[in-house]
């Protein structure tokens, strides 16, 4: 497949944008909509675009690791998200535990965020999985 390079060129400028978009995306996801789903499905265009653009190889190499062994950990951080309550505080499983103090730009830091993380890791894992997957196999 050819590509031009105006494409090669714009999604090399757009990689970093849509991955800052991302983490935007999956921060203001406790207040408003957005979240992990979303943040993992943006980053995973992101990576889509630049194999279209690079060919599937180079953003392999941008990756650096499969995309299938970010899977199991997105799963270990919401899995431990939600633990932890009960590990901690005797309290239910995926009960709401939340900082006292606020940090810069983040607010108070809760145990929704590290399980929307984990979200945002499995979709993006499991995104990139089916799609460089079916690359490969065309």
């Amino acid at each position: 497949m050819r590509t031009t390079i105006i494409l090669k060129t714009a999604s090399n400028y757009l990689l970093p944008v849509l991955l800052i978009f991302s983490i935007f995306i999956l921060l203001r996801g406790h207040y408003l909509p957005g979240g992990g789903f979303v943040g993992g499905l943006i980053a995973s265009i992101a990576f889509i675009l630049h194999s279209f653009a690079n060919g599937l190889e180079k953003t392999r190499e941008l990756i650096g690791i499969h995309p299938g062994y970010i899977i199991p950990m997105g799963l270990a951080v919401s899995f431990l998200s939600g633990f932890m309550p009960v590990l901690l505080y005797d309290l239910p499983f995926m009960t709401g535990l939340w900082s006292h103090d606020a940090v810069p730009i983040l607010g108070h830091i809760g145990s929704a965020l590290f399980f929307d993380i984990g979200v945002y890791l499995v979709v993006n894992g499991v995104t990139l999985t089916i799609i460089f997957t079916i690359s490969e196999s065309a």
